[in-house]
């Protein structure tokens, strides 16, 4: 089997990392009495975790039927942003080419520098403080959620109705949620939200420096290669480049992958590569990566033939 190729089993590995999210997410509630603080972060945890397989299950895992793998996600534990949404915009985000383009890549962190220089200077001040990790982690949360459904909002309102069933389906993952919160447990509904806003700050962790602005797009996906907990947070897609390359492959076999052709990823990416998180924390806690306008906008389309097959 090619490592691109979609897997036909029952990928148990991923089944079982589900279970085991839903009840460390179901124990972090049950914990409001003994510990609130510990139930919000115990939460957060679990809540970080659910995000990274809804990713894995948008990709076509665990199962070969589409459609009972979405359900395994249909609960909204997360609630920023809905399933269908990230499912439709992250599956843009793999057209290669595109990847940092501020207008066809739906998650990239540029802006067309022509926008830019018309930006408000307090928000350009708040969006150079975004791009520190530490201002990433903190206000990324709700700058993302901001970017995201505001223009979510004018489409709903022009007529679009994927967007609307999109944000349908998400009002209705929250019944679960809140079912399970109000009849089983005695966490506040404002203790999960907040769990879930430092969830979606542990996952900005990941989403920090995956791509870069480069003329070539291959050229453009980072390597972490990091075997601690972060990296089973994320479910091995600190090791991005080999994801993008083989989106079909679940997460467990993609740390195997890397080791046998290293070199070849790294070559692929111009050794845009890190050691760990470690490394990442010591040099961009207090310190923009990169700047917000995008650096190589005027050739961002000239490189449609920079391929470099798998």
């Amino acid at each position: 089997m090619s490592p691109a190729a979609p897997t036909r089993e029952t990928e148990w590995p991923t089944l079982a990392m589900l279970a085991l999210t839903y009840a460390v997410f179901a124990a972090g509630t049950l914990l409001w009495p003994v510990s609130g603080l510990l139930a919000i972060v115990l939460t957060a945890l679990a809540i970080a975790q659910y995000s990274s397989l809804q990713h894995e299950v948008l990709h076509g895992h665990p199962f070969r039927n589409q459609m009972l793998n979405d359900a395994l996600v249909f609960p909204a534990l997360t609630v920023f942003v809905p399933y269908l949404r990230f499912k439709d915009t992250h599956l843009q985000h793999h057209y290669d080419p595109n990847l940092t383009d501020p207008y066809d890549d739906p998650e990239s962190n540029y802006m067309d520098p022509r926008v830019w220089e018309r930006t408000s200077r307090p928000v350009q001040r708040l969006l150079r403080l975004n791009n520190t990790l530490l201002g990433r982690i903190l206000l990324g949360p709700a700058i993302g959620t901001w970017f995201f459904s505001g223009p979510d909002i004018a489409r709903m309102r022009a007529g679009e109705r994927r967007i609307l069933q999109s944000w349908l389906l998400h009002a209705l993952g929250f019944v679960p949620v809140l079912i399970w919160l109000w009849g089983f447990t005695d966490m506040p509904v404002w203790a999960w939200i907040v769990a879930a806003y430092i969830g979606y700050g542990l996952l900005k962790i990941r989403t920090y420096l995956e791509h870069r602005a480069h003329e070539a797009f291959r050229a453009r996906t980072v390597i972490i290669e990091d075997k601690g907990p972060l990296s089973l947070l994320f479910l091995n897609n600190n090791l991005h480049v080999v994801h993008h390359c083989h989106p079909a492959l679940p997460w467990y076999r993609l740390p195997a992958l890397y080791a046998q052709k290293a070199d070849h990823y790294r070559r692929r990416n111009e050794s845009y590569v890190y050691a760990g998180y470690g490394e990442i924390f010591r040099q961009f806690l207090f310190k923009a990566k990169d700047p917000v306008p995008h650096p190589v906008w005027p050739v961002r389309k000239s490189d449609r033939n920079d391929a470099d097959p798998v």
